[in-house]
């Protein structure tokens, strides 16, 4: 293992090498973490069954511009995941591989992204470095591999703001290519999540001109034919959707975006300190080297290459204090501020590497311990996780390579070797992405899969029967094949609800009742708390078990 690890500083630390060989590098490297084992766990809800299920009826319906799901509207995203999911789907087939293949392709591209901004501001080292961190970041591996609007964001914003820097260098030759990508990017980020695509780049951009004074920039952005191009990728969609759907228009703009960050009519409102653990967790093990990283960058900020480290920190903070502002917070949101810190954290590196005082080694120490004892924690914590998640085995096992990555970070430190703390830990943080999600993840879904239901359904349900879903179950219609009556609370259904004619699509328990003894061949999907009440208030009619998993049952009237 030291001779591996010796081996690949050598390669990946030297100033010398070609952009084609490190990203045939970084994609090998990267993608067989990213790519394994796509399509073996089912979706997890609700997330994925969502963004599954929208592209699956797209693609039955041939109606790519009006979103559906449970076949009716759902306008609360704008459509790129949809239409990159309906496309893998058409080329794979309708499958978990082909479902998730477009959101880890949007993280290992990313990833060369970052490689290729590191190395154009600060050098080849640097890319190398950011890169590594970036994909090796706990938080990042994990989400990239599910389907989340916030993954092809995240690479649409990064390519965005970085093409931006690289346009605005002194004496760059290809200022024009970058500006005019800086502007198809936004636009596809549009198209991603909504207005943050044209909002954050903005913010960032305005910020870095106000603090650089170099107002000049917007002479040399190419404006008139950048701003043409942002609206022929971006505008055809709204604008399409909006006469087709003239509800649309209120419900995306003023409902999805304003109440949704100034209220918290989502029922998402977490304190301002909230994405502070989550960056932690999400980042480990670099996170804790993030406060030495920003050191000096205003001081420095004229010094070579100063430029280019403020606009990452100008990045980094604003799209954090955006997001920590809203009312309406979950955890993939702040993902778009994780490649500004890993570049940031990859030229510090590399700078304590050529000899500079960086503040490099007292966060050192403290990563070591830190993921020490996440490691001892790790290993101690089955008993006390809830519902057997983390088993003794996966425990000892997590445990092991979070100390495992300590101790690779310990002997950094001693040795004053930033590239053994780059290599090591990477190395070991690869290897726990290997390993540790079949480990946890394969539990984590026998409380949220709804495979082995709808299976089922396809296989014994007759072509009258009726299909119900206690609540919305989003991937119920994925893997059924077909539309679900939703029984009681509609979620996120409540606006497609009340667009267009549903009858019977959406009941309360005295309908299920009548439907259950009028012979009708019936599945229901339900809390198995709920089965008590249902057997008694159907005074012995049948209910036979089909299914279950850990929290739910799949049972019919035949």
């Amino acid at each position: 293992m030291s001779k591996f690890i010796s081996t690949l500083s050598a390669f990946l630390f030297s100033r010398e090498g070609g952009r084609r060989k490190d990203l045939t590098f970084l994609t090998l490297l990267f993608g067989i973490v990213y790519l394994q084992f796509l399509g073996r766990l089912p979706f997890l809800e609700p997330d994925e069954g969502r963004y599954a299920e929208i592209p699956r009826e797209m693609l039955e319906s041939g109606d790519f511009i009006t979103p559906f799901l449970n076949y009716v509207k759902y306008f609360e995203k704008p459509p790129l995941i949809y239409w990159l999911n309906a496309l893998s789907m058409r080329l794979f087939g309708q499958n978990e591989f082909a479902a998730r293949l477009p959101s880890a392709l949007c993280g290992l591209l990313t990833i060369l992204f970052v490689y290729h901004l590191g190395r154009s501001l600060f050098g080849r080292r640097q890319g190398l470095t950011a890169a590594l961190i970036l994909g090796s970041c706990a938080g990042f591996m994990i989400q990239n591999r599910m389907i989340l609007t916030d993954i092809p964001l995240t690479f649409c914003l990064t390519t965005a703001l970085g093409c931006f820097i690289l346009a605005s260098r002194e004496g760059e030759r290809r200022a024009g290519l970058y500006y005019h990508l800086f502007y198809l990017f936004a636009a596809l980020a549009v198209l991603a999540k909504g207005l943050i695509g044209m909002f954050l780049p903005g913010g960032v951009l305005f910020f870095h001109l106000l603090l650089t004074r170099r107002w000049r920039l917007l002479r040399e952005m190419r404006l008139p034919t950048g701003l043409l191009l942002f609206f022929l990728v971006g505008a055809p969609w709204f604008l399409l959707v909006s006469l087709k759907n003239p509800e649309f228009a209120r419900f995306f703009f003023i409902h999805e975006h304003f109440e949704r960050f100034l209220t918290k009519v989502h029922g998402r409102y977490q304190p301002l300190w909230f994405f502070i653990p989550i960056i932690f967790a999400g980042m480990l093990p670099w996170s804790v080297l993030i406060p030495a990283s920003f050191r000096g960058i205003w001081k420095e900020r004229r010094d070579s290459g100063g430029d280019s480290r403020l606009y990452l920190a100008i990045w980094f903070i604003l799209i954090f204090l955006f997001f920590s502002k809203s009312n309406s917070k979950l955890v993939p949101y702040i993902l778009p501020v994780y490649p500004a810190a890993a570049l940031l954290i990859g030229d510090m590196i590399i700078r304590t590497l050529d000899g500079e005082r960086r503040p490099l080694w007292f966060s050192a120490r403290i990563m070591a311990a830190v993921m020490m004892i996440i490691g001892i924690a790790g290993a101690v914590a089955p008993p006390y996780v809830p519902d057997g998640v983390l088993t003794p085995t996966a425990g000892a096992i997590i445990g092991g390579l979070f100390f495992a990555q300590g101790f690779m970070a310990a002997v950094a430190v001693r040795r004053k070797a930033p590239a053994l703390l780059v290599t090591g830990v990477t190395a070991v943080a690869l290897l726990l992405m290997l390993i540790g999600p079949p480990l946890v993840l394969e539990r984590v879904a026998e409380f949220k899969e709804l495979k082995s239901f709808g299976e089922e359904i396809l296989r014994s349900a007759p072509g009258d029967a009726v299909v119900v879903s206690q609540g919305v179950l989003q991937g119920l219609s994925f893997y059924s094949r077909r539309r679900v009556v939703i029984l009681g609370g509609v979620g996120e259904l409540e606006f497609g609800r009340g667009q267009g004619d549903h009858p019977g699509w959406f009941m309360e328990y005295p309908e299920l009742l009548r439907l259950w003894s009028s012979g009708r061949p019936l599945y229901l999907v339900m809390k198995k708390s709920d089965l008590p009440e249902l057997r008694s208030r159907l005074q012995g009619g049948t209910v036979r078990l089909l299914r279950e998993n850990r929290k739910q049952f799949l049972v019919t009237n035949r």
